[in-house]
């Protein structure tokens, strides 16, 4: 009887796994969306930085020259391209006059998270949500509460 005592066991039986590999998995179904949303948010996030920035030389170079650049080149900084945008170009906004509105927009291209293409938009006013398709996905919005 002593013997059998020695005997310890060692590792995991098959259904023990098993219960784990469940608990792994239902963890994962419930965090990977989430982890999926906030990556592409903070992709998003540099898309609008990229517009702030540009929307702060817009109107510095509006109160040297009366009017709206037509060329990002035209403005006073030196921005890098964003990586996951491409940039359209600055055209008249509202009054469809550059001498007193603007507007960008940058369009999200490659895997996307799900998301599919989608675009953020800045004006002279700043973010334009009317022109935006980014407020089709609050989840990755960064100007949603």
């Amino acid at each position: 009887m002593h013997a059998i005592q020695r005997l310890s066991r060692t590792g995991f039986s098959l259904v023990e796994l098993a219960v784990i590999s469940v608990l792994i998995g239902i963890m994962a179904a419930f965090t990977l969306p989430r982890f999926r949303a906030a990556v592409e948010r903070s992709k998003a996030a540099e898309a609008f930085n990229y517009l702030a920035c540009v929307q702060a030389a817009q109107e510095r170079y509006h109160s040297r020259q009366n009017t709206y650049a037509d060329d990002l080149s035209d403005l006073d900084i030196k921005l890098t391209a964003p990586q996951y945008f491409s940039i359209g170009s600055i055209r008249a906004g509202g009054t469809d006059s550059l001498e007193d509105s603007w507007t960008l927009s940058l369009t999200r291209f490659g895997a996307s998270a799900g998301y599919g293409e989608y675009t953020v938009t800045f004006n002279e006013e700043g973010f334009d949500e009317e022109s935006s398709t980014i407020v089709d996905h609050p989840d990755i919005n960064p100007m949603q509460s």
